[in-house]
């Protein structure tokens, strides 16, 4: 006789493709390996402070492999305030480890990027059984050589430089396009390098507008009438990089501008281009996931439930080389993982004669 598990699973923080996906992998291998039940919690860790969730049955994770966003909801629970008793007087922890302890769960399953993790890791801490997948679009996540969600945000940002090449070229402009990734510039950089950007800024890397101009320059000279730069959200000059990040942040705010605002303004005054802002927003983090991340999600999820059946908790997992493993959730809640400055990419970028604006 199979051994009956209560499994609660949440998502947290931003939406992306892969979550409903990850949502049936853990589901679906888990209903072939034990005798599961599965709590749906409703939008991320509000549903667990809350109570708010339901019984799920084995139907309604048929059919959402390729649905985009995420069938439980989500929503951002910020973890700096998670040890704070608010207006409400609620105490956060208690309240989601008395609604853990209330629906008798065996385990938990917190789907999410940087903060999910790190409230993951609390709870674990607090000795709830708690297991991580690491979602997002920015591939930020400690320990993981990709997040699902990632590649598909890939793809749609190299379209969005694909399509804005044709109207470069039509009209001979700079188009500067603004790629999601505040603090880490994963997505820009291999979007940059996939749709043939001629210049890639990430947050890792100060620029210098100077530079950004000069490469325009020599495209003229060259008769290559347009440009391309992909901008990362997060980007910022050698200036803006002395400032601390509240101050930088207060700045843009105060002057009503965007990294990709500020770049294409500079060029246009700097070099007399035409020189275009372009920010594709959240249309990058939308739709159905890739083939890669539906596979990605799957894997994930069905290792989730294995490590379920064999009772190891306090653990988020993970993809290194080929090989889907775990990591413990102590050693990479938190941990930032920023664009190395020789990482191989970065390497292949230059190799190629992009500009890095350095």
């Amino acid at each position: 006789m199979k051994e009956k598990k209560r499994i609660g699973i949440l998502t947290s923080g931003g939406d992306c493709p892969g979550l409903n996906a990850a949502i049936r992998g853990v589901t679906r291998a888990a209903y072939e390996m034990f005798d599961a039940e599965i709590i749906g919690i409703h939008d991320g860790y509000r549903g667990l402070i809350e109570g708010d969730y339901s019984v799920m049955t084995r139907e309604q994770f048929s059919g959402i492999l390729t649905l985009g966003g995420t069938i439980l909801g989500t929503a951002r629970t910020p973890f700096r305030n998670m040890l704070k008793v608010g207006e409400d007087n609620v105490d956060k922890v208690a309240a989601m480890k008395k609604t853990y302890k209330d629906l008798r769960l065996d385990c938990l399953v917190t789907l999410g990027g940087n903060g999910t993790h790190k409230t993951a890791n609390l709870l674990s801490k607090e000795g709830l059984n708690v297991i991580g997948l690491p979602k997002t679009i920015d591939n930020d996540i400690y320990g993981t050589d990709f997040t699902f969600g990632f590649h598909t945000a890939v793809d749609i940002a190299t379209e969005v430089i694909d399509r804005i090449h044709t109207t470069a070229a039509s009209h001979g402009r700079t188009m500067v396009v603004e790629i999601m990734g505040n603090k880490a510039g994963w997505l820009t950089l291999y979007a940059g390098v996939a749709g043939g950007a001629d210049v890639i800024l990430l947050p890792e890397i100060p620029y210098e507008i100077e530079r950004v101009a000069r490469v325009i320059e020599k495209r003229a000279e060259n008769s290559k009438g347009f440009t391309i730069v992909a901008v990362a959200e997060g980007a910022m000059n050698t200036e803006e990089a002395k400032m601390r990040k509240k101050e930088r942040e207060q700045k843009r705010a105060a002057e009503h501008y965007s990294a990709s605002a500020d770049v294409a303004r500079k060029l246009s005054d700097m070099v007399g281009v035409e020189a275009r802002a372009v920010v594709p927003g959240h249309i990058q983090r939308g739709g159905s996931p890739s083939a890669y991340d539906r596979v990605l999600s799957t894997q994930f999820g069905a290792h989730a439930a294995e490590l379920i059946r064999k009772g190891i908790y306090g653990v988020t997992v993970a993809l290194k080389g080929n090989t889907i493993t775990h990591n413990a959730l102590k050693d990479i809640a938190g941990v930032p993982k920023p664009v190395p400055l020789d990482d191989q990419m970065v390497t292949t970028a230059r190799m190629m004669g992009i500009s890095l604006g350095d």
